[in-house]
């Protein structure tokens, strides 16, 4: 029997009650290990430093040395750090709190004069907030979840944002986040912001650096409300709040057969709507979201199942199951895995509550602050990784490659219709997708801002399984990497900034209409690179040599789309081959699998079929 097809019924039915079990011991869990700083210095005066992402893993595995870090407290402090800089001509990045960037924005480049970081940890207070016309002035440090909360004590609420409640406001604006919707402003955050305050390098009668002040009538704010970094530390944020009010939500199942079709409007039907598609299953899940009367009774909370704390035992379990599937080919068991996890995740409504204790069913009636983002694993003391957060690279948990890529609506009901033609082909290939929670859909409108999307789209957001051991192929590796060049070259589609694999950013800039006076911008702000990279300046087509990195097994890890087997994995049977629907893609493929003989158990023997 070929190793693909799986292991014993009882192995796969084994692995999925402990993931079952370990989604239920999530319920109630109220301490944790909140995630380290990711700047670690190894000599005094935060010296001798690195820096990785909330992975504790860069898309290349390269190790970033850095030779100071410097943690202002004001902004003067701000001031002085960045005049030393560019009075030296030293490389500098901008460093948040948790570091949820995937890609290496936040690594300088090293230099002869040495390279810093800025952290803005501690640049973290509420400046002002101004009911009268609905304003709040922050910090770039403060983190979401401190906006949302201190808006709402005075009756405020931000409209839109992301789901996970961990970011800074200025990562968050620098990198384009957002949540979902299509109405009023749209779902970026940076369309709340009103006005900003920059330090920028500057010249020796200027002192070095000064603080530039842009308000929404200022040409520059196009480009620093989505700037990567690349333009200087913004110091201050001024976000146009609304009065708080409250949302009512039910998340409906149905089959994906007019999945394509329905998408392209659904997010016009309900204000802060989204999709969640599970393909293998040929479901989709509809998240039915818009604002009711404030009077309508409800207290309900978000406290999202992923980013609750953890105990940290069973994210080794999981992740020794999964680990244990790629290795043997298990395709049964992670179809079975995927399907235990996401009814496990339906039936309790995915950490949403009724009440902020128990879910006794939809709809869920809550304030703003209460639903529109959560991350409860960050909220809580040490408790010696007992329990930590899913992802924390301290513990043996997730590990994952992020592909979010955001297709124009005119763009999204071909792209979907892909995708169904190639599950149809191989449906199995879609179960490991499945266990991170299938394909978020995610709504954006468009916006003015130089590298933001320019048209109303949809942000398909897909997290898989990635291998501790850079040189390990995938369970069919080829598979979603066709998705990902579908996404990408056959729609033209443009990277969420702060996610993604380096295939993802080929061609990017091209793909922006105001790419040329973003790049102005950058040149007037910081003519000398100081807060540019290698990195930054490739993203931003300024580095002829591009994002990819040719190499020994660099297709495996989305450092470059194959052209020779050797960039897969020749000796484990993994070489390069055209995509099967869409020919263009070049994709790592195994040649020791056959389609015809992957089978999947009959779910009405393990009692599946109606999850």
């Amino acid at each position: 029997m070929p190793s693909y097809l799986g292991k014993s019924k009882g192995v796969s039915q084994f692995f999925s009650f402990v993931l079952a079990c370990q989604l239920f011991l999530l319920i109630g869990m109220v301490h944790s290990s909140p995630p380290e700083n990711p700047i670690k210095c190894s000599s005094k005066g935060n010296s001798n430093c690195t820096i990785t992402n909330s992975l504790g893993v860069f898309p290349d595995r390269a190790i970033c040395k850095v030779s100071k870090a410097m943690y202002p407290t004001t902004e003067q402090e701000l001031i002085a750090a960045v005049a030393m800089a560019s009075m030296n001509k030293t490389k500098v990045k901008v460093a948040t709190r948790y570091s949820h960037s995937l890609p290496k924005l936040v690594c300088p480049d090293e230099s002869p004069n040495g390279n810093l970081l800025i952290s803005t940890m501690y640049l973290n207070r509420t400046l002002s907030i101004d009911s009268s016309t609905m304003t709040m002035t922050v910090e770039s440090g403060v983190l979401l979840r401190d906006v949302i909360s201190k808006a709402a004590k005075v009756g405020l609420a931000l409209p839109a944002s992301p789901y996970w409640w961990g970011l800074t406001i200025g990562g968050m604006i620098s990198t384009g986040a957002h949540g979902s919707t299509l109405w009023g402003n749209g779902s970026y955050v940076h369309d709340y912001v009103i006005g900003l305050r920059i330090v920028t390098p500057a010249t020796l009668d200027e002192g070095y650096a000064k603080v530039r002040v842009l308000d929404n009538n200022h040409p520059d704010i196009k480009a620093a409300k989505l700037s990567l970094g690349v333009l200087g530390v913004i110091s201050q944020v001024t976000l146009k709040l609304q009065p708080l009010f409250k949302r009512s939500l039910t998340i409906v199942r149905e089959d994906d057969s007019d999945l394509a079709t329905r998408a392209t409007t659904f997010g016009k039907e309900h204000e802060f709507g989204d999709i969640t598609w599970y393909p293998y299953q040929r479901r989709a899940l509809y998240r039915l979201d818009d604002r009711v009367s404030i009077n309508k009774s409800g207290n309900g909370l978000n406290d999202f199942t992923g980013f609750r704390s953890t105990l940290t035992p069973a994210l080794a379990v999981v992740r020794v199951s999964e680990e244990t599937q790629e290795a043997t080919g298990d395709a049964n068991g992670k179809c079975i895995s995927a399907r235990v996890t996401t009814f496990a995740l339906r039936i309790t409504g995915f950490g949403f509550t009724n009440d902020g204790n128990l879910f006794t069913g939809y709809p869920i009636v809550g304030y703003q602050n209460r639903l529109q983002a959560s991350g409860s694993c960050l909220d809580s003391t040490s408790d010696a990784l007992i329990t930590s957060c899913a992802w924390d690279p301290r513990v043996k948990g997730n590990f994952y490659h992020q592909t979010a890529v955001n297709l124009p609506l005119s763009k999204v009901k071909s792209f979907i219709e892909d995708v169904q033609k190639l599950r149809d082909l191989v449906p199995e290939a879609f179960c490991g997708l499945e266990l991170g929670n299938g394909i978020l859909m995610r709504y954006i409108k468009g916006s003015n801002v130089y590298l933001g999307t320019e048209e109303d789209s949809i942000d398909f957001d897909i997290t898989y399984y990635r291998s501790k051991d850079g040189s390990t192929p995938r369970l069919f590796q080829d598979i979603l990497e066709e998705v990902e060049q579908i996404a990408v070259f056959k729609y033209g589609g443009i990277p969420h900034w702060g996610k993604n694999r380096n295939i993802g950013f080929i061609g990017a800039i091209n793909k922006y209409k105001h790419a040329a006076e973003f790049l102005k911008v950058k040149e007037s702000y910081d003519p000398s690179g100081v807060f540019s990279s290698k990195w930054t300046n490739q993203i931003l087509g300024l580095d002829q040599s591009g994002v990819t990195i040719v190499k020994d097994g660099c297709a495996l890890e989305g450092l470059c789309i194959c052209s020779a087997d050797i960039h897969c994995a020749p000796k484990k049977g993994y070489v390069c081959r055209p995509g099967r629907l869409y020919t263009s893609a070049r994709v790592c493929t195994d040649i020791n699998r056959s389609d015809a003989d992957v089978t999947t158990v009959l779910e009405e023997d393990l009692g599946l079929s109606d999850m």
